[in-house]
């Protein structure tokens, strides 16, 4: 049909002001499929409107109407980007791009149902509208270099499309927090189930020896033997370890950090390095995250005052974006307001930080301070005494 010798003849139209290059009519498509395929103008008309309605071919004068007229209706043939057949699932980011675009270049004035798209979109994605008005933005600056003719086709083309392929306005829920978990969860990259299983194996491997359940706990099970040297030994600030605690810091940074001592010799160790700013401000997250409601204003006035204003005495170094969001949050604290810069930070000390102490003097001394304390061995029946003991313990006559 696009054939430029044995096709639809396309004709230079103007519309409105413009100039659309390759314009067919409505009687000329018609006419054609009906010659073609040697059937009747109704049956051609129905086969027209079906290449309408699937996107092949769209309308120039009223786009809402999906149909082909056999009378001199403008119609033009779709790029074939825009082809069903290329199987590009649509999405609402997309559509919301798109409609971010044209938002910005209609100045807000879009449709109804445009703005009911838009509206619905801006809700349901608020958590990368963000993102979403950046790529518009691009898209639309790039669309401007463009020449008139060329930009006011591509225009058409990409209505045309969505006006067939947009997807539909759906009721999710409207619980903030379940909203969120369920878009992340969406949105979460899938991986191979070898790559999965990989990965639980070499946690395993790597946790084996500090489960309780698949190895001895050193130097014995105080429930079990009544011993609680175990426990005495790993207080959360002993003094001197035990080699299978140090050894649990290696692991990750949140390891390091979730064991008190382990973090108080990360603080040490940034205290040489003359950087202890950020693991401060993590710290200070911490407790604005898990304090109480009433000091949530104090602490977040101490924290921008301390790591985020210009100047401040512990100025933290994050990107400008994290920044601006941060200390626009700040104006109106909650419990998470720090959530992004907190990960930011955390980041930061996990990709440089935590890897230079594990190779520093710092962790090699406490390594080599560290207990190993020996197996306690103890008869069976004073272990069994012992449950024996447990378990009748408090029980009397009544």
């Amino acid at each position: 049909m696009q054939d430029p010798k044995i096709g639809v003849k396309g004709t230079e139209q103007k519309l409105n002001i413009s100039t659309i290059p390759h314009v067919i009519a409505g009687n000329d498509i018609i006419a054609w499929i009906s010659n073609k395929m040697k059937t009747s103008t109704e049956e051609a008309q129905a086969f027209g409107t079906m290449l309408v309605a699937y996107g092949y071919i769209y309308p120039l004068q009223n786009h809402k109407k999906l149909v082909m007229c056999n009378d001199s209706s403008l119609y033009r043939f779709q790029t074939p980007y825009f082809w069903p057949t290329q199987k590009w699932v649509p999405d609402d980011s997309d559509y919301a791009i798109y409609l971010a675009k044209r938002n910005i270049r209609k100045k807000g004035m879009l449709e109804p149902y445009e703005q009911a798209h838009y509206n619905h979109l801006h809700e349901w994605l608020n958590h990368k509208w963000d993102f979403i008005v950046m790529q518009a933005t691009e898209q639309y600056k790039a669309g401007k270099e463009r020449k008139k003719p060329d930009r006011v086709v591509f225009d058409c083309q990409e209505r045309a499309y969505w006006m067939v392929n947009r997807p539909p306005v759906q009721s999710h829920f409207r619980n903030g927090n379940d909203n969120m978990f369920y878009q992340q969860a969406i949105m979460r990259s899938k991986v191979k189930s070898s790559v999965s299983l990989g990965a639980l194996v070499k946690y395993i491997t790597t946790y084996k020896n500090h489960d309780p359940f698949l190895a001895s706990c050193l130097p014995s099970n105080p429930w079990q033997t009544d011993h609680d040297a175990y426990w005495t030994l790993n207080m959360r600030r002993v003094e001197v370890p035990t080699k299978m605690r140090v050894e649990r810091w290696s692991f990750s940074l949140f390891e390091l950090l979730s064991d008190l001592r382990g973090r108080d010799d990360f603080k040490i160790f940034l205290k040489k390095e003359f950087s202890g700013e950020n693991l401060a401000f993590w710290e200070a997250a911490e407790e604005l995250k898990w304090g109480t409601a009433s000091s949530m204003s104090t602490k977040a006035e101490t924290i921008f005052k301390t790591f985020l204003a210009p100047g401040a005495p512990r100025w933290i170094n994050i990107d400008g974006r994290t920044m601006g969001l941060t200390v626009k949050g700040l104006e109106h604290p909650h419990r998470y307001v720090l959530e992004a810069a907190q990960t930011h930070v955390f980041m930061l000390m996990k990709k440089d930080t935590f890897f230079r102490y594990l190779k520093s003097p710092t962790y090699k001394d406490i390594q080599k301070k560290a207990l190993n304390p020996e197996q306690h061995n103890f008869s069976t029946n004073h272990t069994s005494s012992s449950l024996i003991a447990h378990r009748y313990q408090g029980c009397g006559p009544c």
